[in-house]
């Protein structure tokens, strides 16, 4: 029996159907990149493909958008319109939901990128997407918070309105519906 982060044959089968089709109907994202390389680091890595699922399953639609000649490694973020329907309602971090005392989400955005086996975007990763199209219309995203303004209690996200994306703070024990958080994962 397959560990509980590894997918069934039939599971890999389909995710990666998936990616391709994603992978050539946006072939803007990720010029220069050709899926039989992706494919080939798949096939060298099945262990991220898990996390990848993690990603599609909650709704991210993740996708290829960039190549690291250092590492060798395929970066994909989260590339749903909107900010990933099964990780909205989180507060930012543990502390943050520790520190609630009445009406607790059920989780947290930092313990589940964490569980899922990717890194939430930082600022920079998510101006960068909005330079691939136009994200998190209705929705917000939380980002990866510098350590001075967490001590602080505050947590950084972001969203795209007026065709300019904004940066915010809140309270890191806030979390709101329509607020989510987008990953990345280097494979």
């Amino acid at each position: 029996m397959p560990d509980q982060k590894e997918l069934l044959p039939e599971q890999s089968e389909e995710l990666l159907k998936t990616l391709k089709t994603r992978f050539e109907k946006n072939m803007s994202r990720h010029k220069g990149i050709e899926w039989p390389n992706v494919l080939a680091r798949f096939q060298a890595n099945p262990d991220k493909l898990w996390s990848l699922n993690e990603m599609e399953r909650t709704g991210g639609e993740p996708d290829v958008v960039g190549y690291d000649a250092g590492t060798g490694e395929y970066i994909f973020y989260d590339c749903a319109a909107e900010s990933p329907k099964g990780r909205r309602s989180l507060c930012y971090d543990r502390q943050a939901l520790e520190e609630r005392k009445e009406h607790r989400p059920e989780n947290n955005a930092i313990d589940m990128a964490t569980d899922m086996g990717i890194e939430i975007l930082t600022e920079n990763q998510y101006r960068e997407l909005q330079q691939l199209g136009k994200f998190d219309l209705k929705t917000s995203s939380w980002i990866a918070t510098p350590t001075e303004i967490r001590k602080l209690g505050g947590a950084l996200f972001c969203d795209r309105r007026y065709d300019t994306v904004f940066l915010y703070h809140n309270g890191a024990q806030s979390y709101y519906a329509a607020r989510g958080f987008r990953g990345s994962l280097k494979i």
